[in-house]
């Protein structure tokens, strides 16, 4: 049996309102899912290390079908395979009052996603509480049609170091929030543009974690990491195309 809540918090995880071809590898009662965004603005991971289904690799054509299957089921799931010869063909869900089926597809139709290259070095190394998530979410919700974000890092008015996050125009006479986090800042004068969409759709389907991180590469690369104890997830986030200024 697994939770409809510990399946839609996995496929939120992963899907991002656009990611829908995917493979869900089971192993030894662990899920793996590796994804990359289709503008390959994010390349990321989710992990759960307590799945409760038998060993399997289960190809997703379209996720967010099976999400609006997932949606209408209630507690906790039970979830099933069926085979024609070796192959699986379908999954299927069922609950008290519903029996779904969703039809798998062929693997070889779903492309193979890579991993991240070693980063070389953090020019910022961020802790981020689920209070802090909320405000940087509050920031961009008052800035929606903003749709960068600029990441720099400067000293506050106590002459420690700082980390900022501005939605708006940086300069000039535009609306802007600037919002502050503390952590370990190993350049000065850093300035990078990113999706703001994106930050916020990855902050939403991750704000239910118990723990985050902010990290920013020497090449520019951001990376965000959340953690429940049960569920893992990562992304690596490039900067906009203009978006390294310094």
């Amino acid at each position: 049996m697994i939770s409809k809540s510990l399946l839609q918090s996995i496929i939120a995880k992963y899907h991002l309102g656009e990611i829908e071809q995917i493979k869900w590898e089971i192993e030894n009662k662990k899920l793996n899912i590796n994804f990359l965004a289709p503008s390959n603005m994010v390349l990321g991971s989710v992990k759960c290390n307590d799945f409760q289904m038998e060993d399997a690799n289960l190809a997703i054509y379209n996720t967010k079908k099976l999400a609006n299957l997932i949606s209408i089921c209630n507690g906790d799931l039970m979830l099933d395979l069926e085979r024609q010869m070796e192959i699986i063909t379908k999954l299927k869900i069922a609950d008290l009052n519903f029996n779904l089926e969703y039809a798998l597809s062929d693997p070889l139709l779903i492309k193979k996603v890579g991993t991240a290259k070693a980063v070389d070095g953090w020019y910022v190394e961020l802790q981020l509480s689920s209070e802090e998530i909320g405000n940087i979410l509050k920031a961009k919700s008052a800035m929606s049609e903003v749709e960068q974000f600029l990441v720099t890092t400067t000293k506050d008015l106590d002459k420690q170091d700082v980390c900022e996050l501005i939605f708006g125009d940086e300069i000039g006479h535009n609306n802007k929030i600037t919002y502050q986090l503390k952590g370990v800042i190993n350049k000065e004068h850093m300035k990078i543009k990113y999706n703001s969409n994106m930050l916020k759709t990855i902050l939403n389907a991750n704000k239910d974690m118990d723990e985050g991180t902010f990290k920013i590469s020497n090449a520019g690369l951001m990376y965000l990491h959340f953690t429940d104890g049960v569920i893992e997830s990562e992304y690596y986030m490039v900067p906009t195309e203009d978006g390294i200024i310094s």
